[in-house]
């Protein structure tokens, strides 16, 4: 089969690789229906994060079961499956206790934007859909993979309930379904931090009440200001540097939650800063297997459309500009077909 291989910066290569099979008697192999570029990719396709061999891409996926191993009990060949980009076995104390993505025998699943996926613990990693889907549903099928149930933790992991004010950092397509998670968990006030008009639209769309497009301490100064001095009740870190992660905190009102899921290149707490500060920090990789099962039931009955964040749709042999368009900024999500 061919899939996407990155060699080194900003060099996307769709070729042959060897096609997956069952090895382990726990394994499945789907056919891929939809994959697409993560954000996070993008730190190994700029270089920041090094690579150093070519290395098969794509975390997020879903499809149709082809073949299954022996000791598989819970998914069936063709049944349509969505799974975690961390397989999990679903029975550790860590999973049991709903941290599924720091599973005691977790394996990344990483090589998705191809046309097939070897998906290792397939009971405890893929859930199947009430039936096959119709095509038009796939795409927010598709974010429940991560973006989708990664704005789900962050929006969790920030203590957001009815009636809070919820401020979002970072406008990525997980920050933007963070706006929508808030907005399901019933938020009063959710301020969405961009400078990009069009996902300011979609995140007005997704229930922001408020737009901030200043950054930094300008853009914590304006959060205090629009909170009258006090910050907000939660807010959700969705981007991973030094500064989107300074600005979660020192937005977030005394005893407020911080839930940071961007994945951190450079980040470092001062700890006086923090001890002083009486906010709540929790996230890390979300437990995405643990909402699949609330999550697919909010997309099947169209009560949620996360797959709006997909903005540029492609055939998977042009991965290539979907990781430039990304990079660009002239997408804010890229959808690949096989």
């Amino acid at each position: 089969m061919r899939g996407a291989v990155l060699y080194g910066p900003r060099d996307v290569r769709f070729e042959e690789r060897e096609a997956p099979k069952v090895i382990e008697s726990t394994d499945a192999v789907i056919r891929i229906s939809a994959t697409c570029v993560c954000g996070s990719d993008l730190w190994p396709y700029r270089g920041i994060q090094p690579v150093t061999q070519p290395t098969p891409m794509g975390h997020e996926y879903c499809g149709i079961v082809e073949d299954v191993g022996r000791a598989v009990t819970s998914v069936k060949p063709g049944q349509f499956v969505i799974g975690s980009f961390f397989a999990s076995d679903n029975t550790c104390p860590n999973c049991r206790a709903g941290y599924q993505s720091s599973c005691q025998r977790k394996e990344f699943v990483g090589t998705a934007q191809a046309g097939r996926l070897r998906v290792p613990l397939a009971d405890g990693t893929l859930v199947a859909t009430p039936a096959v889907p119709s095509d038009d549903l796939i795409p927010s099928l598709l974010t429940l993979s991560d973006v989708m149930g990664t704005g789900w933790f962050a929006a969790e992991a920030a203590n957001v309930k009815p009636g809070t004010t919820v401020a979002v950092v970072g406008d990525g397509a997980v920050g933007l379904l963070g706006v929508l998670s808030a907005s399901q968990r019933g938020a009063e006030r959710i301020i969405a931090m961009s400078r990009h008009e069009s996902r300011q639209r979609l995140a007005r769309e997704f229930g922001a009440t408020d737009i901030v497009t200043e950054r930094g301490d300008e853009g914590v100064a304006r959060i205090k200001e629009l909170t009258k001095g006090v910050g907000a009740d939660a807010v959700l870190e969705c981007v991973g540097t030094q500064e989107s992660m300074m600005q979660a905190m020192r937005s977030t009102r005394p005893g407020g939650s911080v839930g940071y899921v961007g994945v951190p290149h450079g980040v470092e707490l001062n700890g006086e800063e923090l001890f002083y500060a009486h906010v709540r920090l929790h996230g890390g990789p979300a437990p995405v297997r643990r909402f699949l099962p609330e999550l697919i039931d909010l997309v099947w009955n169209r009560k949620i459309n996360p797959g709006k964040v997909f903005d540029l749709t492609l055939p998977l042999d042009q991965v290539a500009e979907g990781y430039r368009a990304m990079d660009e900024r002239r997408a804010i999500k890229t959808l690949l077909r096989p």
